[in-house]
């Protein structure tokens, strides 16, 4: 589980693999100096309900992964996020789809391993 810190006083977990996708949206956004809203829905200890904070360019974030590896970039599901974090509802989870690149990638590899 990765750690989403927003200013001091509110932390979100989210896992390393959701976390890493959120910090390349976000990032991209707050490069071109675009503030918008981001989304997610609270776990089940925190009354399961919804937080929304204001994303600017001068807002304080912090992101912690447990995991010392980056994984692997899934360019559908950074597409999707972006698409959400452009429209007037701002970024939101939302999970991962099949990476369509890496799933053919895959099955080249195996189709060209000659069998023994």
């Amino acid at each position: 589980m990765g750690l989403f810190r927003y200013g001091e006083a509110l932390r979100a977990d989210f896992e390393d693999r959701t976390l890493w996708h959120l910090q390349w949206v976000i990032g991209a956004k707050l490069r071109r100096g675009e503030s918008f809203h981001f989304s997610w829905k609270d776990d089940l200890s925190v009354g399961n309900g919804r937080t929304t904070v204001w994303i600017h360019p001068t807002c304080s974030i912090l992101y912690k992964f447990y995991s010392g590896n980056r994984p692997p970039l899934n360019a559908a599901w950074l597409k999707d996020l972006t698409s959400t974090a452009n429209a007037n509802s701002g970024l939101y989870v939302m999970p991962e789809p099949a990476d369509l690149d890496t799933e053919l990638r895959d099955l080249q590899d195996r189709t060209d391993t000659p069998r023994t």
